[in-house]
């Protein structure tokens, strides 16, 4: 009788939920007309849909992955055409809440396809979004259905949007640019700013580049735990959506923005897996750079496939 009272619960809850995201995607698919175009508000986001990608398929089978990149574009510059700062694969599974980020080193030596050889950062400057889908899909063997890449002052003014996150921080550390002051050690709450240089120090961490991708994971996680936590405020999701949708530059509907917004907020806690792929650094000529460790990346990525879980690094 317990089981099939859960079950029960569970089948009313996920149909509400579908009823809800189907009605709002609605609204906002057609709500999203009257937003204006890009010429006139700033286009701090671009979400590329992937060709062979259908939509996310909230409470299907599969599992969903996004290509989350920081641009380091300067004020000027083509946003998709800089370097790219921060590099996350990020997998969600619909049907069973669970989640994963497979981080990547930003100077990983790579094959981007068409340009040979090249750190991966690059990938986004002489490729675009589609090109680091290449070099991502070479490196861990899946292709993202969706690349979304954002300027680091809209990353800034999201974090305080949503008031601010909380993470767990497993060493002091410093920089003498960005956070002069330095980051205690435990769990700490930071703002918009203090988000962004969290996330992008190196210089500071005894791991360089692999803690930094590490720290980048543990500040997604911090915003996925505030944004669970307020899902369920009437209008919460929608707000947000329509705020990035308004500075956002993208080949996907308002309603499938909806429906990712909707799939990050079911995400379980407990089911979030993390890892940053390993590897050696060395040279090519005068450059330093990373070279991944592509048997590695290759099982994470297998691992993966099927239920966005990695079991281990």
């Amino acid at each position: 009788m317990t089981t099939r009272r859960t079950d029960l619960v569970g089948h009313l809850r996920r149909a509400r939920r579908t009823t809800r995201t189907a009605v709002l995607a609605a609204v906002l698919a057609a709500t999203g007309l009257a937003i204006p175009p890009s010429a006139v508000q700033p286009t701090d986001v671009s979400l590329v849909k992937i060709r062979h990608a259908q939509g996310v398929a909230t409470g299907g089978d599969d599992v969903v992955w996004i290509l989350a990149v920081g641009s380091d574009a300067r004020p000027g510059q083509e946003m998709t055409r800089a370097r790219g700062d921060a590099l996350q694969m990020v997998g969600i599974n619909t049907r069973t809440g669970s989640a994963t980020a497979i981080g990547v080193p930003r100077d990983s030596w790579v094959v981007i396809p068409g340009h040979g050889r090249e750190k991966i950062n690059s990938a986004l400057y002489v490729a675009g979004p589609r090109g680091m889908a290449g070099a991502m899909s070479d490196l861990v063997g899946i292709e993202p259905d969706y690349v979304v890449v954002t300027r680091f002052p809209f990353f800034e003014d999201m974090v305080d949007d949503i008031g601010g996150i909380t993470v767990s921080n497993p060493r002091r550390f410093s920089d003498p640019y960005l956070k002069k002051e330095g980051f205690a050690k435990g769990r700490i709450h930071l703002d918009g700013y203090n988000a962004m240089a969290f996330s992008r120090i190196r210089k500071g961490l005894a791991g360089g580049d692999f803690d930094r991708s590490a720290n980048q994971q543990r500040t997604l996680r911090g915003i996925h735990a505030r944004i669970r936590s307020q899902a369920d405020e009437p209008g919460f999701i929608e707000r947000g959506v329509m705020t990035v949708l308004a500075h956002t530059d993208t080949n996907a509907s308002p309603a499938e923005l909806f429906e990712i917004a909707q799939a990050v907020a079911q995400v379980d806690p407990r089911r979030i897996t993390t890892c940053v792929i390993g590897g050696r650094i060395g040279f090519v000529g005068a450059a330093s750079v990373v070279f991944p460790d592509v048997a590695q990346a290759r099982r994470l990525g297998r691992e993966a496939r099927q239920d966005a879980a990695l079991r281990h690094c």
